[in-house]
């Protein structure tokens, strides 16, 4: 039995969005009269019919949101996550989560179901292999169905949407020239997220840190292995005095390789990487590391999404929060006095 059409496909074979094909099926003003007879006949046609539970949701807030979370072994997200709970609940709203474990495929899943209409309204963070395929249909029809769409941490989509990030940039830029202030020559800089919209920006402000003259030194890759050998690369034989890690993986790699070839941290190598406090303090050595103040993040991006479904904001213009990290100095980055 064929099953019936929906708003998605009809909006396909005019090629159109989903929001004029709903408009023009509502009579909407903002429809000229030929795209809605055009509308209106292939629905027709195709003897479709709205999704009744669809459409009883839509007339009245549900007063629920939906969270996607890339990656819930992330501390960063899990705390991203906490700031939101907490957000919501002052609001009365109550937080759906879904994990897209990293996953185009599963966050797709995902959109499809969130546009059915069971909530008010989403906050996403957009996959790793979403990004590596510049793939975002899934994400624009959140938007077709007339669905606020908040883009937090991972925000480098251009979507008409709210967003709430940190400040990679300036964050790697300012731990470079913490370094170059102390007399260091040989920084360097490792990654597993250098593919990432977040780990370009960091590479950036390093890179713009960095003289013309200077070199610069990189050890990037997904790869496990090939990750960990590059980074040796630069202890043992670039004998770098500074590294800066992306990400967590990056840098308990760096820590580990250090301790392997006997290279004293902090005496003979300093690192500063983005990971959370609660793993950083508690390394030995502690590493200094580069606070997101991801429950802050979290907290913004629902009030945003709230601001939106409250009318506050004024259709068609998007709010962009940049939020400042800070330089947390532990062990790992101190100097001997002079």
């Amino acid at each position: 039995m064929k099953s019936k059409i929906t708003l998605k496909e009809l909006a396909k074979l005019l090629n159109v969005s989903v929001s004029t094909v709903s408009k023009a099926l509502n009579d909407s003003p903002e429809i000229s009269p030929k795209t809605a007879e055009r509308v209106k006949e292939l629905a027709a046609l195709h003897k479709y019919k709205p999704n009744p539970v669809a459409v009883n949701l839509k007339k009245s807030k549900t007063g629920t949101i939906g969270v996607v979370i890339p990656n819930i072994s992330n501390s960063f997200f899990a705390r991203v996550l906490s700031g939101m709970e907490a957000e919501a609940q002052k609001h009365d709203l109550q937080v759906i989560t879904y994990i897209s474990n990293e996953s185009l495929a599963r966050e797709q899943q995902i959109c499809d179901l969130l546009t059915s209409g069971f909530v008010d309204g989403v906050l996403i963070a957009v996959s790793e292999e979403t990004q590596k395929k510049q793939a975002y249909d899934h994400l624009f029809s959140l938007v077709d169905y007339d669905i606020p769409v908040v883009l937090y941490d991972r925000i480098n989509v251009s979507l008409p949407a709210d967003k709430v990030g940190v400040d990679d940039e300036t964050s790697f830029f300012e731990a470079t020239n913490f370094f170059k202030s102390k007399g260091l020559d040989r920084i360097g800089l490792a990654t597993a997220i250098h593919h990432l919209g977040v780990g370009k920006l960091r590479i950036r402000g390093y890179e713009k840190a960095m003289k013309k003259d200077e070199e610069l030194r990189l050890a990037t890759s997904t790869n496990p292995r090939s990750l960990i050998s590059k980074i040796r690369k630069l202890l043992t034989e670039e004998k770098i005095e500074a590294l800066l890690c992306t990400d967590f993986e990056s840098a308990i790699m760096a820590s580990r390789i250090a301790y392997e070839e006997g290279i004293k941290i902090p005496e003979e190598l300093k690192i500063i990487g983005y990971m959370s406090k609660e793993v950083a303090e508690f390394l030995t050595p502690s590493l200094s590391y580069i606070e997101q103040h991801p429950k802050e993040v979290g907290s913004k991006a629902v009030q945003l999404l709230n601001n939106r479904l409250e009318g506050k904001n004024e259709p068609g213009k998007f709010d962009e929060n940049i939020i400042a990290t800070s330089l947390v100095h532990l062990e790992s980055t101190k100097f001997k006095m002079k």
